[in-house]
């Protein structure tokens, strides 16, 4: 445990904060939280599809240090509350809240089954203010306790970014950020989306490529700076079939 600990530790570190540019410390108990999370991913994965990614050394390059590369253009110090959207087996949500314990986060998915695993996992490393919840987006972003209440929504790999803000930018706060990542290879998704971030009362702030183990990601920063409409989200399934374009 202690060799992967350390090694965990190392890769962590060579994530430059933002602002500071200085290296990410993470202390042994949250090392220890992200080695025992990896092997409850790993453990469940036997009996659930999860991820494709079990090896130890690939969690950190594509699970783990991919979930930090936010932090290296954007200051968690200043956000309370989050949600993670289509979060999966907890990704970026988990990393991100086990690294900055101070943030509320909220998890969710359309799959019960991999909400009950990061509760399982919140449970099992005793972490405090954060919950997964089985919900559809389209649903979820019309319960005024979640509507516009968050400073950072995130998302990995669930859909194009059109169809993306939609599901997203309705929980964000005025003054909020909405964080896409997306591939590098992205260009023709944020051309395509120009008009859906319009519409959902976002502006695109920042993009940032990244280049790590091999990987090209693309990390988008939208600001929200005025509210969605109460059109916004149409009913479950039609921001996939029919995306503001």
């Amino acid at each position: 445990m202690a060799e992967r600990e350390a090694r965990i530790k190392e890769s962590v570190r060579e994530i430059r904060v933002q602002g500071s540019g200085s290296p990410l410390e993470i202390t042994d108990q949250q090392a220890d939280q992200l080695c025992r999370y990896y092997d409850m991913l790993v453990e469940k994965n036997k009996v659930m599809n999860l991820t494709r990614i079990t090896d130890f050394e690939d969690f950190i390059r594509k699970h783990l240090v991919d979930s930090l590369e936010l932090i290296r253009s954007f200051d968690m110090k200043n956000v309370d509350k989050v949600l993670d959207l289509g979060s999966g087996a907890g990704f970026p949500g988990l990393p991100l809240k086990i690294v900055y314990p101070h943030i509320d986060i909220v998890m969710v998915d359309s799959v019960g089954k991999k909400t009950d695993f990061i509760n399982e996992v919140i449970d099992a490393l005793d972490i405090k203010n954060a919950r997964a919840a089985h919900f559809r987006a389209e649903d979820m972003a019309r319960d005024r306790k979640y509507r516009e209440q968050f400073d950072l929504c995130t998302s990995r790999a669930v859909a194009r970014l059109a169809t993306l803000c939609e599901y997203c930018l309705p929980f964000v706060k005025v003054g909020g950020t909405f964080a896409a990542y997306k591939s590098g290879e992205s260009d023709e998704e944020i051309t395509e989306a120009s008009k859906a971030i319009h519409v959902l009362g976002g502006k695109l702030e920042r993009r940032d490529d990244f280049d790590e183990y091999d990987m090209k990601r693309t990390i988008l920063q939208i600001k929200k700076i005025r509210p969605v409409s109460a059109l916004y989200p149409r009913k479950a399934g039609t921001p996939s079939k029919k995306p503001i374009v």
